[in-house]
């Protein structure tokens, strides 16, 4: 099914599950490229900008939490831009999806929506989900520091889990980022001249959201993977002090088994007939672990 808002000369079409009739309208109607076509009846397609006389044809990704909001995930975002239309294709970002509705919502209401041209509506569009993307990424900020004040907790699994996860949530990230900034770089420097004029200081600041975002990825990648070095020298250094103490202990009772091992056989041994023997042997083995105690600490090993 299309949507359509008419916003003056302008129109804006969603489309939000594309049939195959609604494809072939917009081919017909619109005489778009067949391959552009049959890049809407395709998921997970390459972000992209296609350039054509009368209009053009993006494919862009945006990260969005899923249901859990614990795992990101990338939502693509089709859009034909042409002079008096913006046709927005199949399962969008949430926001594009809002933002129809509340230009619906305002019709309906017969107030105004305050766009002009087709240029104005894309970029609207682009600052809205780049605000979006903006917010997650702030929460991938508020995760690394939470990771940061929880390294010296106890609780290995848990801050072990939290890297995990945020790891992989910024792997996606810079999966998602990295492809499309030579792409957004072409708005600013001229390649992409759209239909509009005096339009280059909104492309400007689309690519500054954009270079915000690609920034704050850049340095978190970083961030995490110090975070996880020094959470991993942590857990070696807790484990060396824990072998430490346990070779220590294993020092210290292994003489003293050797005596009791000794004096357990049916042998003629110093001070068996004794009396006394029981509470000498006792003294020796406690002189001897003193020994080795006062050893250990004069080196420094304990």
């Amino acid at each position: 099914m299309i949507d359509t808002i008419k916003i003056g000369t302008l129109k804006w079409h969603h489309v939000l599950n594309p049939t195959d009739e609604n494809l072939q309208y917009l081919q017909d109607n619109f005489h778009f490229h067949p391959l552009d076509i049959e890049d809407c009846k395709n998921v997970n397609q390459r972000s992209k900008i296609d350039i054509y006389d009368d209009y053009y044809f993006l494919i862009l990704h945006f990260p969005c939490f899923d249901k859990k909001g614990r795992f990101l995930k990338s939502k693509e975002v089709k859009i034909f831009w042409g002079e008096d239309y913006i046709i927005t294709i199949g399962r969008s970002h949430w926001v594009v999806s809002k933002m129809f509705q509340e230009a619906l919502d305002q019709k309906k209401r017969n107030e105004e929506f305050e766009v002009g041209t087709s240029d104005a509506l894309l970029y609207l569009i682009l600052e809205r989900v780049m605000e979006d993307s903006l917010l997650i990424i702030r929460r991938i900020g508020n995760e690394l520091d939470f990771i940061n004040k929880e390294l010296f907790n106890k609780k290995a699994e848990k801050t072990i889990e939290q890297i995990s996860v945020t790891r992989k949530n910024i792997i996606l990230l810079n999966t998602i980022f990295k492809p499309q900034l030579r792409l957004f770089h072409k708005f600013e420097t001229g390649s992409i001249e759209g239909f509009a004029e005096n339009m280059e200081d909104y492309w400007g600041n689309i690519l500054d959201y954009y270079q915000r975002m690609w920034d704050n990825t850049e340095d978190y990648e970083e961030l995490i993977e110090g975070l996880s070095k020094t959470f991993d020298s942590l857990q070696a250094n807790k484990i060396n002090e824990i072998m430490k103490v346990l070779t220590m202990v294993s020092a210290i009772l292994l003489p003293l088994t050797f005596i009791t091992g000794l004096y357990g056989m049916n042998l003629g041994l110093p001070f068996q007939d004794s009396p006394n023997s029981f509470w000498l042997i006792i003294i020796s083995m406690f002189t001897i672990a003193g020994t080795m105690i006062f050893y250990f600490k004069r080196r420094r090993w304990m």
